[in-house]
């Protein structure tokens, strides 16, 4: 196969790895930061998170601080203020210069608007990723105002640009809503050599979750399943890795339910490595969320060993990355996840490699393959 041109690639996404850690964020910094060591040239557009010039070069990509940091949640959701305020900035700075292609995150959507303007007054191929589709879900989150945000979702997926679906969940809830299949399902990915290269943390756990303390994550679900589990085995213990606006929530649970020796909550750790350690001397993973684009998380406790307890739900896109031999998937109430749990805690051992063996085919230099072909093909046909 004949070498691919030389791209100049943007990725348009509010928050930056690694001043923000999230899902899509690594996806973002994963693919620019290896896009970039294959000789393209790489840009990512965001909120500015660094002192000094607006403009700098890490590791290889440009990143474009295009305005001031905005605060991103307002009681416990997205902010829509911060979301208009960036879009308003990232227009001069993507406006100024000429790229082969442009990726950009379809959510929180607003972006998306000005992104599209530029791309086709200049030209550019223009591919929306989705992470995920909400649908009816923004009743839940908004109220009443969620009518609002199912209106820009379904502009945003009216627009003829190409594209990317990062699950297969998010795939057929893209055909669900909007009546059309997205052009190509491009994953996340791990990188297996740097799993396989961290050593496992002295301190060990029995059960661990890494994830936004947010209420879609269910750990609140997960702190009745393990009050069940602890009233039989009170050794258990169980790590909680993260921070968010739903902790406070999650720790007066914890006090309620007398779980304080049990149930260590780490806050966000600043080292990756310290996850995977941690990963690495637990002997489950749990991920009950009910609205779950793809789950890195997830992926990356298979590739360390562990298998991985989740709950049934259509939002959930974790579910396509777990069969019978790497984890167990529950329906959501307090007993059956207990259920799950206690039987992936009897059968860790003996799904060890079979959970290693699935990660390894979203290998991040896979992905990479993909993604570098798909974007030449939009290039050369000017999508």
């Amino acid at each position: 196969m004949p070498e691919p041109d030389r791209m100049k690639i943007a990725f348009v996404y509010d928050v930056i790895y690694p001043y923000v850690k999230g899902g899509v964020e690594k996806r973002v910094w994963e693919l620019a930061r290896r896009l970039a060591a294959r000789g393209h040239e790489v840009h990512i557009f965001g909120m500015k998170f660094w002192d000094g010039d607006d403009v700098r070069i890490q590791d290889g990509v440009t990143l474009h601080g295009v305005c001031p940091v905005r605060k991103l949640y307002t009681k416990g959701r997205r902010s829509v203020w911060e979301s208009l305020y960036f879009s308003a900035h990232s227009i001069r700075p993507l406006a100024r210069e000429q790229f082969d292609i442009i990726d950009c995150q379809n959510f929180p959507f607003f972006p998306c608007i000005p992104v599209r303007y530029i791309a086709r007054s200049r030209r550019i191929p223009l591919v929306i990723t989705w992470h995920e589709v909400w649908g009816e879900y923004w009743n839940e989150y908004l109220g009443l105002l969620g009518l609002f945000g199912k209106i820009i979702e379904r502009h945003v997926a009216s627009f003829k640009s190409p594209v990317i679906a990062v699950s297969p969940t998010t795939a057929l809830r893209f055909e669900n809503e909007f009546g059309r299949q997205p052009d190509n399902i491009l994953t996340n990915g791990i990188d297996i050599a740097r799993l396989d290269s961290v050593p496992p943390a002295q301190d060990k756990t029995d059960v661990i979750f890494a994830g936004r303390l947010i209420i879609e994550k269910n750990v609140g679900l997960l702190l009745d399943a393990f009050r069940i589990l602890v009233s039989d085995e009170p050794g258990l213990t169980l790590t909680i890795i993260g921070d968010g606006p739903d902790k406070d929530a999650i720790d007066t649970r914890i006090r309620a339910y007398s779980l304080e020796r049990n149930v260590t909550i780490t806050g966000f750790l600043e080292n990756p490595d310290e996850i995977i350690a941690r990963m690495k001397a637990s002997k489950v993973f749990v991920l009950p969320s009910t609205r779950e684009g793809f789950g890195i998380a997830a992926l990356e406790a298979l590739g360390c060993g562990l298998p991985v307890v989740t709950i049934d739900h259509p939002a959930n896109a974790v579910r396509d990355l777990i069969t019978e031999s790497n984890g167990i998937i529950c329906t959501p109430t307090p007993e059956d996840l207990a259920q799950g749990i206690s039987q992936a805690l009897r059968q860790h051992e003996q799904m060890r490699e079979a959970c290693r063996a699935s990660a390894s085919a979203y290998d991040w230099d896979r992905i990479v393959d993909q993604a570098e072909q798909y974007y030449q093909s939009l290039v050369e046909k000017k999508i």
